[in-house]
């Protein structure tokens, strides 16, 4: 294992520490917790609290400020955190308007974070939650029952985050956002395992001439693995899954979002989306938002996933275009 750390133990809480540093200016940490949160203040709107293990930077962290998450709870390395701090986070973030936690759809963040709103709500918080789980890959995958939340995930905190700065209210947001879960879809690829630093070895093993199609963002199974085949054939592969799942049609409206998995350049991501874009146009698709970059990864894995979200609401796109101010989303 070839890392840039000190001892494996303490990777999360160096990470923090360094993200905050380098950050100030737009976040601060709980001491002695995994618990980000923005200075900017917004009093009397909504918050939002989003989080789960680490390793998958810049998630969660990187989207917490205005315009989008206002605190993010980072457990350990592909661990949940822990119910009371997440409770921390609701009671830093709430600004008398409520509070609405997005979980990705993993048995621990679900459990933990369900058990934090419910000890918030004994104090007399307003809290609400909203799971995502946007993965068309597999279902009831190894730490999941059902579909997994993957990257569509960050396009929850954007819309959201843009919806409660404009003054909506919490159960305004959490209609829109059960709305917006149905018509997000993503479906990703791996050309090669993550390390976890305590593990210090890969979460499982693809020779070199492999990928597998399908990979969760913690190295969970996907569905098939070949031959490694070129950008164009892999794009035709990951497409062809989101037409089943969408059934769309000629001038329907779509956001199209690729996500690299840690260890795939941006010339790479960029090859990807030219050939998606090809492939959508064929299609007779509107696309009204476009985003490349890493943002959901699985530590070092190599390779990408593609998400769509169906537009079926012009206010989205508008909200997915609305200025932020964080250190990720840019």
């Amino acid at each position: 294992m070839k890392k840039i750390i000190n001892d494996p133990k303490n990777v999360l809480d160096e990470m923090l520490n360094g993200f905050t540093y380098v950050n100030g200016q737009l976040v601060k940490r709980i001491d002695g917790t995994g618990v980000i949160y923005r200075i900017f203040e917004e009093n009397g709107k909504v918050a939002i609290v989003s989080g789960g293990g680490s390793g998958h930077e810049p998630s969660h962290a990187g989207f917490v400020g205005q315009g989008m998450l206002s605190a993010a709870v980072c457990g350990e390395v592909f661990t949940s955190p822990t119910p009371d701090q997440i409770v921390q986070a609701i009671y830093k973030a709430d600004q008398d308007a409520g509070v609405l936690l997005i979980i990705k759809n993993y048995s621990g963040d679900v459990m933990n974070f369900e058990m934090a709103q419910e000890l918030a709500e004994l104090n007399d918080s307003k809290v609400e939650k909203l799971i995502v789980d946007d993965d068309i890959a597999v279902e009831n995958s190894t730490y999941t029952a059902g579909k997994r939340g993957v990257a569509g995930t960050i396009l929850v905190h954007k819309i959201l985050g843009a919806a409660s700065e404009e003054g909506l209210s919490l159960e305004e947001i959490k209609k829109i956002g059960e709305q917006l879960v149905q018509n997000i879809k993503t479906i990703g690829v791996a050309l090669s395992p993550a390390t976890v630093p305590e593990v210090g070895k890969p979460g499982f093993q693809l020779e070199d001439d492999e990928m597998e199609y399908g990979v969760g963002i913690h190295g969970e199974p996907g569905y098939r693995r070949e031959k490694i085949k070129s950008s164009q054939d892999i794009a035709k592969e990951l497409v062809t899954q989101l037409k089943k799942e969408f059934n769309w049609q000629k001038g329907d409206h779509y956001g199209v979002f690729v996500n690299g998995l840690g260890a795939t350049p941006l010339m790479e991501q960029y090859i990807f989306i030219n050939n998606v874009q090809k492939l959508l146009d064929e299609e007779e698709l509107e696309i009204n938002f476009m985003k490349v970059g890493s943002f959901m990864t699985s530590i070092d894995m190599a390779g990408l996933s593609l998400t769509l979200i169906q537009l079926v609401d012009k206010k989205w796109t508008t909200y997915l275009k609305h200025p932020v101010v964080t250190s990720a989303w840019v």
